[in-house]
């Protein structure tokens, strides 16, 4: 009677760990999806993929202008705030271009190097604004991006999906996947140990 019982819940141990496994086997694939269709595509797509030296020609914070394409987007998500233009000397070709902070900066407004995000005090957006423009006339040379084909004149300070981003995004969902399969194989071998033993 006690042997029977034992083996009841060895069989039910066994069946929650499958299940363990095959669920986070099934959630890391689910993993794998939504990086695959979100964050590759962006890390795709950008054409600023060779690293060089960029040093600062000029720093200037113009008039305020508003938040770039609003087009389809609703009045409130419209917001003033200082147009600052980095424009740096690339070494790559010595050409004199403007600067943009991420690959998004340049899609939201083409004629600011920086663009904030929306803040309800905009004392707050303009003291930002003016530190980085001082930051860039202090640090005068710094690694930026820019585009080997040729496709895009201007550079970027910062990749929003680097390299060693997109290796991090995928690092989770394959270690769990992995941890999934090791806990599914050790079911097995437990399985086949446990029929062999009878057996026997």
């Amino acid at each position: 009677m006690l042997r029977k019982k034992l083996v009841t819940a060895q069989k039910r141990g066994e069946t929650r760990a499958l299940c363990l496994g095959l669920g986070m086997v099934t959630c890391s694939m689910m993993m794998y999806f939504f990086i695959g269709i979100t964050i590759v595509p962006f890390y795709t797509k950008s054409v600023w993929t060779t690293e060089t030296v960029c040093k600062v020609l000029k720093a200037n914070i113009k008039d305020k202008v508003l938040c770039p394409n609003s087009e389809g987007s609703e009045d409130e998500d419209i917001f003033p705030y200082p147009c600052l233009q980095v424009w740096v000397n690339l070494t790559a070709s010595g050409q004199e271009v403007m600067l943009y902070h991420t690959e998004d900066t340049l899609e939201r407004n083409p004629k600011c190097s920086y663009v904030p995000g929306k803040l309800e005090n905009s004392k707050d957006v303009k003291a930002r604004i003016e530190t980085i423009a001082s930051n860039f006339k202090k640090y005068q040379t710094f690694p930026c991006y820019y585009d080997p084909g040729g496709t895009q004149t201007n550079v970027i300070l910062s990749r929003l999906y680097p390299p060693k981003g997109l290796l991090f995004a995928f690092l989770w969902p394959t270690l769990t996947f992995t941890g999934g399969c090791l806990i599914i194989v050790l079911v097995k071998i437990s399985q086949y140990v446990s029929v062999l033993s009878a057996w026997q």
